[in-house]
């Protein structure tokens, strides 16, 4: 009876879709003792083989090493435990570990990082199995969350209510990474035209009711959140619609997840925001604020 093969030493994450990266690694593939690794193009990999503790986008983003133990190491530290289980770049791996040469590879990997949107292609996945009618709504869904970042950023311009701000920079984070997720599904020329006017209206829809209080800030929030959870839905139901297919079931996984995080914001500013029904002016402006976020999105998927 032969021996289980031995697990991996190494499992080295990477974007085979960014050309320098690919190029890379090939070289690193090419070095004695890199079959002991295992290699895993995150571009194209079922995400399941990334683990638990790895999202796609992630993985994306920066190079990730998996030890043998399962822990992960990302960007520059992971590149030196790479070279340390190469013989030949052992002793290179041995030097990014001295801490002045280590902080030096991180400041060297981040300017890379910042400059890998140049040359990496910025294409939906298959875009082909994307409707005319899906990417109008993709467009919709960025300038939206294009202008959600710009509301949490208009109410800390203003708000100084602890409360208040903790609340704005917690889901400030969660709408930035929700923009950062559509932008792969949306190059920029097919993004809205109108996006200038959705990060000003959306800085003022936050920052406007700031100046009147926690009560405001947090009923404009649950407002807005209510548009988007129906929107969201719809766009669900859209999906559910088409004939099945990989790609626009990853897709619907996306937007599913986008649409259980801002209910969460919904059900949070709720929960935070006064008990019992608004005055008419508070009645007025959620009003004001859904049926402009409704036209936001007519426009939206037209420009």
């Amino acid at each position: 009876m032969s021996a289980p093969p031995s697990p991996p030493v190494l499992t080295v994450y990477y974007d085979g879709a960014c050309p320098v990266c690919s190029r890379e690694i090939a070289m690193y593939r090419r070095q004695p003792g890199a079959d002991a690794c295992a290699w895993v193009d995150a571009s194209a990999a079922d995400p399941a083989l990334l683990g638990p503790d790895l999202e796609p986008s992630q993985a994306l983003a920066r190079l990730h090493v998996r030890r043998a133990d399962g822990s992960l190491v990302a960007g520059a530290r992971g590149f030196a435990l790479l070279w340390q289980a190469l013989p030949r770049l052992r002793w290179l791996g041995r030097l990014a570990s001295v801490p002045p040469l280590r902080w030096v590879l991180d400041g060297g990997y981040a300017m890379f990082l910042a400059a890998r949107p140049l040359w990496r292609p910025k294409t939906p996945p298959a875009h082909e199995a994307i409707t005319p009618a899906l990417e109008a709504e993709l467009r919709s869904d960025h300038a939206g969350e294009t202008g959600a970042v710009q509301i949490y950023r208009g109410i800390l311009a203003v708000s100084g209510n602890p409360a208040v701000r903790t609340f704005a920079e917690h889901h400030l984070a969660t709408e930035q990474s929700h923009l950062d997720r559509i932008e792969q599904w949306l190059p920029p020329g097919r993004r809205s035209r109108l996006l200038p006017a959705w990060r000003i209206a959306g800085w003022v829809t936050g920052a406007l009711p700031a100046l009147f209080g926690p009560a405001a800030v947090y009923r404009t929030i649950a407002a807005v959140e209510t548009f988007v959870d129906r929107h969201y839905q719809a766009q669900l139901d859209m999906i559910d619609a088409l004939p099945p297919d990989a790609v626009r079931g990853e897709l619907r996984a996306l937007l599913e997840e986008c649409q259980a995080d801002e209910v969460g914001h919904r059900e949070e500013a709720q929960s935070l925001g006064p008990a019992g029904h608004p005055g008419p002016v508070l009645a007025a402006w959620a009003a004001v604020v859904g049926s402009g976020s409704a036209f936001a999105v007519r426009l939206a998927r037209r420009f």
